[in-house]
């Protein structure tokens, strides 16, 4: 009765505490991860989960199956990409390049597991803020971009960026980001006009790869002043210090508002979501190891970050 499927669903039950998020991490509706639980409890008869107001909590026998989990899944995937690399060389460089800034929040995680999965591979950042970091691919500089998708290209690039491949990671919430003492601090969530003639702090890149300027202000023509920094820590301190406001994703600011520097609020009435992708060319994105990057970000990510959704 007992399967690797029923092992991937308790950790993912274990780390998030709730069936919902458990599902979505499995590739489940809640129904059927219920359902694959209750068939568990029914075969063995006994129960796996006691329900309480903060979530599930293991019985021991869940617990047991958890330790089982815990001890072999990660026996598994290695066994996993030991046949890969005895069914051919897997040796190679995997050069990423961001253009999520925020992201070097938990790459250093996602980077530590990948070289203890995949130590003949190479692994490394590739430096700096990119104009066009989808071109890096081909003039050989990076072999991964990880960020959203391509936006308002021209139709030559849009010819190159259609032979590239992506896979999904995850989805999450920018936040605006005011002064404590901001007149609108005690709004529940910020309209486009609230940004009206107010300086929007962003890290230095076009405005077309901008959400918060190509989703939000621009379709709602709200005039705007803009000012740039490199660092996360920097655009914070701008503004702590009312020079300004900023946009920026949930898990990047969460510090700054636990530590009363700044406020965050919602932007609009379903809120300011963005999609995360790694992206390489055909060839790069079909490798063993490049795959198995994308699935120890959305893993890592999973469980470092709050109020993610993975796609």
């Amino acid at each position: 009765m007992l399967e690797i499927r029923h092992l991937k669903s308790l950790k993912a039950i274990a780390e998030t505490g709730r069936l919902g998020l458990a599902a979505e991490r499995v590739f489940l509706t809640q129904s059927a991860l219920s359902h694959q639980i209750r068939a568990l409890e029914t075969h063995y008869e006994i129960t796996l989960f006691q329900r309480s107001a903060q979530g599930l909590r293991f019985t021991p026998a869940g617990q047991r199956l958890l330790d089982l989990a815990n001890e072999l899944l990660p026996l598994i995937e290695k066994s996993e990409r030991d046949l890969i690399r005895l069914k051919s060389d897997q040796s190679g460089e995997l050069r990423i390049v961001l253009e999520c800034h925020t992201c070097f929040d938990w790459l250093t995680p996602v980077m530590d597991a990948f070289r203890r999965a995949w130590p003949e591979v190479e692994i490394d950042l590739v430096a700096g803020f990119h104009s066009d970091p989808w071109n890096l691919l081909y003039e050989g500089k990076a072999n991964v971009v990880i960020g959203g998708l391509p936006v308002n290209t021209t139709k030559q690039n849009h010819e190159k960026l259609s032979a590239l491949q992506h896979l999904p990671l995850f989805k999450f919430e920018i936040m605006a980001v005011l002064p404590t003492d901001h007149t609108l601090r005690n709004k529940a969530r910020l309209a486009a006009e609230d940004f009206s003639k107010e300086t929007l702090i962003t890290y230095p890149v076009p405005e077309e790869r901008i959400d918060m300027i190509r989703q939000v202000l621009k379709p709602a023509n709200i005039e705007f002043n803009r000012r740039t920094a490199e660092l996360t820590i920097a655009i914070m301190q701008l503004v702590a210090s009312r020079r300004g406001m900023a946009a920026l994703p949930s898990w990047g600011i969460q510090s700054y508002v636990d530590n009363d520097y700044v406020i965050a609020k919602p932007i609009g009435l379903k809120g300011l979501w963005s999609e995360l992708y790694a992206i390489g060319t055909k060839e790069m994105m079909l490798r063993p190891y490049a795959k198995d990057l994308a699935r120890i970000i959305r893993d890592v990510c999973a469980e470092k970050l709050n109020g993610i959704k993975l796609l």
